[in-house]
């Protein structure tokens, strides 16, 4: 009788009778293992004896029960019913997607896998699979129709070596999609491997037992892989180790608008470095006014959060709901207005301003560093920012200072920022890009926007280049992201955008003395704010300012003013 997956016993998961459909080659790598760096090269690499142990490495009910719903439910919740898995391997997800009735077609480019991808079809559920051979780089060619979805998983997309391939291939599968289709591709946490060394919960992806999967040597352009089995048997793939954040900007380039980026299928980064990441990216065009739609999860919880009553009250009434941002004090009792502008004051000193400047304040909040340009040099400023409350108080304030015809405000995600190319001689901004979940989109977005000739000055608290994760955890967990710049983080990226000036105003000190000033100003006036800020709130935000201030008196964070040009 045929079995569900869900009926799989951790020992039944290939079936011997298999290896009657796959050749036994051995693997062939020549002289030098290292040097095997073409797209081509995994049709080698999956030869019979793999192919045949593939389902111990994977253990079908292990990965059942890791994974849960996770991509059935991302489908389902976009009305997903046609599904082309261009990297069928044995079969694992073509076999779900048919259990849970979709139409699927299971692609690969490899017979071996395809051989063996029909027989479990056959044999878990008794399902016929549809099975393509095909080269992702030529999919139109080799497979027809169009999709609601794409799957490319298993760690796949890391066999493709050039980036030349990787964009042609993302090419294709866009082309595959219906206008609002989606693509969802996993990969391996390369980042964490290449930046911290290889370590794995062996939960998610390959859960076999006695079976293992481990880095045999890693560099920039190669992770070659090796996989070893109860036998004793020894196995290799090389793949490339594609970074996160150059993953989620090739789906950008091709034409996805909304990516969301998620790890370990249903943990969140906030409880460890994951194995995994799943891309999810969406085809749906969506216009400049309806961005909102596209917005990030990142960018959706801060948004959130800022728009909140109890947020509102406290940045209004406790941070001075002028400049909500860290301020530089000559004495550690200053107020924190005051501080707050002092910083406004040494950014705009570090560039020439004239009434004909056009100022870019990205993550603007309450718009008072706009109306101090705007007062100062009689320039126009734009302010662009996520929190529509924000937004209404920022347009009050303005009008209320004769400031309206010089300052726009305006809704939107510095993701995605709502305006031309080329069309700003500063781009600001203070203490809001650590929101992003995507900041090197953010950095692409503020160059595009630049003047040839322009300045990026921005602050945001940032991680020390010398901290551990492990060691910014409350801080991360606080504000819901997995990661946090640093001004190493920020030299690199820039540069590589062409902002090769970078010049860093350290100011660190200051950090855990403002965090320690609106932690003082919100103990002190508890009672008086207990009618605007619910008891939950505050005591959050006490912890949360505690973790600020005792990350910055270890030395794990970083703050300052940076200017950056060509």
């Amino acid at each position: 009788m045929a079995k569900s997956v869900d009926d799989l016993t951790s020992d039944e998961a290939g079936s011997p009778d298999t290896a009657d459909l796959v050749a036994r080659e051995e693997q062939v790598f020549g002289e030098n293992p290292l040097e095997v760096r073409e797209s081509d090269h995994y049709t080698h690499e999956y030869v019979g004896g793999f192919v045949e142990k593939w389902d111990d490495l994977i253990d079908w009910k292990k990965r059942y029960e890791s994974e849960g719903s996770f991509f059935i439910d991302q489908l389902k919740a976009r009305g997903v019913k046609s599904v082309l898995d261009v990297a069928t391997g044995t079969g694992f997800h073509s076999v779900r997607l048919l259990e849970e009735g979709f139409e699927a077609v299971s692609a690969d480019g490899s017979p071996q896998m395809l051989a063996k991808a029909f027989q479990n079809g056959l044999e878990y559920g008794g399902h016929i699979l549809r099975v393509v051979h095909a080269d992702w780089r030529w999919l139109n060619r080799d497979v027809h129709g169009e999709y609601d979805a794409i799957i490319c998983l298993g760690n796949s997309f890391t066999h493709l070596f050039s980036e030349r391939d990787r964009r042609k291939t993302l090419a294709e599968f866009y082309a595959m999609l219906k206008h609002d289709g989606v693509l969802i591709i996993d990969q391996r946490n390369y980042d964490s491997i290449l930046d911290d060394g290889f370590s794995s919960k062996h939960t998610y992806y390959y859960a076999g037992e006695d079976v293992s999967a481990e880095p045999d040597y890693v560099d920039e352009g190669l992770a070659r892989f090796k996989y070893t089995f109860p036998d004793k048997s020894e196995f290799f793939l090389n793949m490339y180790p594609l970074r996160k954040n150059y993953v989620r900007r090739l789906m950008r380039e091709v034409g996805f608008q909304r990516i969301d980026t998620y790890g370990d299928f249903q943990e969140t980064y906030q409880e460890g470095e994951p194995d995994f990441y799943i891309h999810v990216a969406e085809k749906k065009y969506v216009e400049e006014d309806d961005l909102a739609d596209v917005y990030s999860t990142a960018v959706h919880t801060a948004r959130d959060y800022y728009n909140s009553e109890d947020a509102d009250n406290f940045y209004y009434h406790v941070w001075g709901g002028n400049d909500i941002h860290v301020g530089l004090y000559e004495t550690p009792d200053q107020d924190i207005d005051t501080a707050s502008r002092r910083t406004v004051e040494r950014m705009a000193s570090k560039v020439d301003i004239t009434p004909d400047t056009k100022i870019l304040d990205i993550g603007a909040g309450y718009g008072g560093a706009a109306r101090y340009l705007a007062k100062t040099y009689g320039c126009k400023v734009s302010c662009l920012n996520l929190s529509e409350v924000e937004n209404a108080r920022n347009v009050e304030f303005n009008r209320a200072a004769g400031l309206d015809e010089l300052i726009e405000v305006k809704d939107g995600s510095f993701e995605d920022i709502p305006f031309q190319d080329n069309a700003f001689d500063i781009v600001w901004s203070q203490d809001a890009i650590l929101h992003s979940g995507d900041r090197p989109r953010v950095l692409e977005e503020v160059s595009r926007v630049l003047k040839p000739t322009g300045s990026f000055l921005f602050t945001d608290p940032m991680a020390a280049d010398s901290a551990k994760r492990s060691e910014l955890g409350p801080i991360l967990d606080r504000l819901s992201l997995d990661t946090m710049g640093s001004p190493g983080f920020y030299r690199r990226e820039l540069a590589r955008l062409g902002l090769q000036t970078f010049e860093f105003d350290d100011l660190t000190e200051y950090l855990a003395i403002h965090y320690g000033r609106v932690l003082q100003e919100l103990e002190s006036r508890e009672g008086d704010l207990a009618d605007k800020i619910s008891d939950a709130y505050r005591t959050k935000m006490k912890t949360g300012l505690k973790n600020w201030v005792s990350g910055g008196k270890a030395g794990n964070l970083a703050w300052g003013i940076i200017h950056a040009r060509v």
